[in-house]
């Protein structure tokens, strides 16, 4: 259960820093689409309603904590040993992501450039991309190779917006692969690591030591096909929910103007053009 419990943390870190950044980045862009520029963190005020980023600055170390007493601890496999000290590993980079955003928001937004974060983002996301799942063989591997790609999209979108904070297409890419990264990371907890939602004729994978495989251990071959194309319906299944609640979310910001964000509630685009044709000079006639 400790790798099913570190994938349901993985979701509830990734899919509110998702929503939180797809409303946002929408309320902005709506606010003036010429104007838009992403942001490392979209600040609220008053301060206690990033009340979120402050909580993640307490979760994260004692996730990663967490994860290395396992590791200390853990008598098993070694490969089970090891994964427990990548998620250490990767735990704190992210906290350390969410220290750069918290001195840039709260000391002197000089001191570090947004690029630089967004710089280090991506390499976090990299990091993670070269540890996660490595070790998993099988039907294991197609979950966290699908997971990997997220990952990958992840690290692109930051390295993007480093260069180029006016992309708003690489927000929405980013913020929307934070939502899928968390709710495919959950389904990859309940499909490998729980009986309850284990996949038909397939079994956990387990942490006993006499297990020296890491692969969903299924029956019959028939079991595995069959659990590889539900993991591949699982995904796209995951991939429309995602989009249509990005559609329906900038709809609904475009419509209702109170649902915006507080940064990114404002005149819309059309108030905001015929404001500056009222203070444009009138043209000048010469009388003949």
């Amino acid at each position: 259960m400790g790798s099913l419990a570190t994938h349901f943390f993985a979701f509830l870190f990734f899919v509110p820093v998702g929503i939180r950044r797809l409303l946002c980045s929408f309320s902005l862009y709506l606010k003036n689409p010429c104007a838009y520029r992403s942001k490392i963190w979209y600040m609220s005020e008053p301060r206690w309603k990033n009340i979120d980023l402050y909580v993640l600055l307490i979760a994260l170390p004692i996730a990663s904590f967490s994860e290395i007493f396992f590791f200390l601890s853990f008598s098993g496999h070694a490969t089970y040993r090891f994964a427990f000290f990548q998620q250490a590993a990767v735990g704190s980079l992210f906290w350390i992501l969410v220290i750069l955003v918290i001195l840039r928001e709260n000391i002197d937004p000089f001191l570090m450039h947004e690029s630089l974060v967004f710089v280090f983002a991506g390499i976090a996301f990299l990091i993670e991309y070269s540890l996660i799942g490595k070790e998993i063989t099988g039907l294991g591997s197609r979950v966290y190779e699908l997971l990997g790609g997220l990952t990958l999209l992840c690290a692109a979108a930051c390295f993007y917006l480093s260069f180029l904070p006016t992309a708003f297409f690489a927000e929405v890419a980013l913020s929307s692969s934070l939502i899928f990264k968390g709710t495919w990371v959950l389904q990859a907890g309940l499909s490998l690591y729980s009986d309850t939602f284990s996949l038909k004729g397939c079994r956990k994978i387990s942490f006993s030591p006499a297990q020296s495989t890491t692969d969903v251990q299924c029956d019959l071959e028939e079991d595995r096909l069959r659990g590889v194309a539900l993991i591949n319906l699982l995904f796209v299944l995951h991939l429309i929910g995602i989009l249509l609640m990005s559609f329906s979310l900038f709809g609904a910001l475009s419509c209702n103007r109170n649902l915006r964000c507080g940064e990114g509630a404002g005149p819309s685009l059309a108030e905001f053009e015929s404001e500056s044709m009222l203070m444009r000079p009138l043209p000048e006639f010469e009388l003949e």
